[in-house]
């Protein structure tokens, strides 16, 4: 997740690979630049390592070349004239999706043999306009247009349309389908990964889950910033509780309360009470809490840990269906894990000091605290996943 400005960019994909393959044939690759976000869906001739070496190095010519500043003709000639040439078919280039996203809401894509881009604004499909390009005797497809939060775009590889062919469908399952399929299945609050997990399932579905193909869809969101803040920890002095306190509530933002003394702080300082709840969502997760003008009120370590055990696993690029039946339980480690997954682009942390004697040796350092770890390790895990991350101790 890109941000940009008032608006942030919100991609993901996921790829089946070929039965029995080790590799795959598609390669995706998720660039930023200066004032733009750069999505590309290569999709390498064949399949196994010949396939993924082609589109790998299709992938990374034309990101290195865009973040460079190159013409649409010189990435174009550079990749016809750099990848080697099959003896039996004489082409073995990829074919390859671009999808560039300005800060300013322009937009350019640009389609060389893959199936088009399904475009969805305000829940239905979307038709853009495109010109007709000869490059090198190659007919490219270019797209510009202006974009506005909501839409989203969903790239694939030909081993989407063709999916179920021979088995379940006679011709596969066409473009039309497919993109009437993903308007069906978009909803306005699912994150980029669910869609492009919901959307892989179906293709493995109707490959009776043996892929005849390399099936890559690649998803990109534009959706408004949204900050969430987590205070967790008091401060090293108590005298900086009132500094803490109105630090977290100075900017508007999902708040989060993480750990029992936290939420006693904040409670005495805003002088609003604490709403205790016994009802265990999860047997290993304490259950949370509600005060008054926070958004959601939690247990510390064990949920924490919990929340970044979540953000690891969703972070590995190979997530499943069952990781968003996880992400949806009402607990409070999924609760928080799922704002910080589908609801989040900047993540502020304000992290209190104190070590607590009921988790461990007060003798042993700070920087080896269980608690200060474990919101380092969320803060990492969140900047890999693209999120502007801060973080504020006391």
């Amino acid at each position: 997740m890109v941000a940009n400005m008032n608006v942030s960019v919100d991609v993901a994909y996921k790829s089946l690979n070929k039965h029995h393959e080790e590799l795959c044939g598609d390669k995706v690759e998720i660039l930023s630049t200066r004032d733009s976000n750069i999505i590309i869906l290569a999709d390498g001739m064949g399949s196994g390592v010949k396939a993924n070496i082609l589109a790998t190095l299709t992938s990374k010519i034309l990101g290195t070349m865009f973040l460079n500043g190159a013409s649409l003709e010189d990435c174009v000639q550079t990749i016809v004239k750099t990848l080697p040439v099959c003896q039996v078919r004489q082409v073995a280039y990829s074919t390859f999706s671009i999808l560039q996203i300005f800060q300013n809401g322009n937009a350019y894509l640009i389609e060389f043999d893959n199936p088009n881009c399904v475009f969805i604004r305000d829940g239905k499909l979307f038709p853009i306009s495109y010109e007709e390009r000869i490059i090198e005797g190659k007919t490219i497809k270019e797209f510009r247009f202006q974009v506005k939060t909501g839409d989203t775009f969903i790239l694939m590889s030909d081993g989407v349309i063709y999916a179920g062919v021979g088995k379940i469908l006679n011709f596969g399952w066409t473009w039309q389908s497919m993109a009437d399929y993903s308007v069906n299945a978009f909803r306005s609050s699912y994150s980029a990964s669910r869609l492009a997990s919901i959307l892989s399932k179906a293709c493995d579905d109707l490959y009776m889950q043996s892929p005849g193909d390399d099936t890559t869809i690649a998803v990109t969101r534009i959706i408004e910033e949204k900050r969430v803040r987590i205070f967790t920890g008091p401060p090293l002095r108590a005298e900086d509780d009132l500094k803490a306190v109105r630090d977290f509530m100075s900017e508007p933002a999902f708040r989060i309360v993480s750990g029992g003394t936290s939420a006693n702080i904040i409670s005495r300082i805003l002088d609003r009470p604490i709403k205790a709840s016994l009802d265990y969502a999860d047997p290993d997760i304490p259950p949370v809490a509600t005060i008054e003008g926070i958004d959601l009120v939690t247990e510390g370590i064990l949920t924490l840990s919990r929340v970044l055990q979540l953000m690891r696993e969703y972070a590995s690029d190979n997530i499943s269906e069952e990781f968003f039946f996880e992400l949806d339980k009402p607990n409070g480690a999924s609760q928080i894990a799922k704002v910080l997954i589908e609801n989040c682009t900047h993540l502020d942390l304000f992290v209190g000091q104190t070590i607590n004697e009921a988790h461990q040796n007060p003798g042993i350092p700070l920087d080896l605290s269980i608690r200060v770890n474990i919101i380092r390790q969320l803060a990492d895990i969140s900047k890999k996943l693209g999120k502007t991350v801060t973080l504020t101790y006391y």
